[in-house]
């Protein structure tokens, strides 16, 4: 038996409007496809495919929560742009777009961003 690897992250957003929020940001702004969807109202559900894994997005998390994970960290060729394309939805990018060295000569590019449930993303980008 052994691991194979991560299948999905699973966000809480607060009630079924912030929900659809979520959807439609991960989906409009992230060009992440929608893989599917169950449930309704505050009890509803739904999975994203973010490339390499699935984002679980859930109507029932607390109204005094925010998103309930450190952040998510997409791969990109262009932080920049992703920066760019998050501003013009009207989220807030509060760190970067910077470069940074990692250590051992391993040069990135990053900015970190708020996701419409208060959950921070990061565009990451190997140099």
């Amino acid at each position: 038996m052994h691991m194979n690897g991560v299948h999905h992250i699973s966000l809480k957003a607060k009630g079924a409007e912030q929900f659809q929020q979520v959807l439609d940001f991960y989906q409009q702004v992230l060009d992440c496809p929608l893989v599917r969807r169950w449930g309704e109202g505050d009890h509803q559900g739904a999975m994203l495919d973010l490339g390499n894994t699935l984002l679980e997005v859930m109507a029932n998390g607390g109204k005094e929560e925010k998103g309930l994970f450190a952040h998510i960290a997409f791969a990109t060729d262009d932080v920049d742009g992703m920066a760019r394309r998050v501003q013009a939805a009207g989220q807030t990018v509060f760190l970067g777009p910077e470069d940074k060295n990692l250590g051992e000569n391993y040069p990135i590019r990053i900015a970190f961003c708020t996701g419409p449930a208060g959950e921070e993303l990061e565009f990451f980008q190997e140099r």
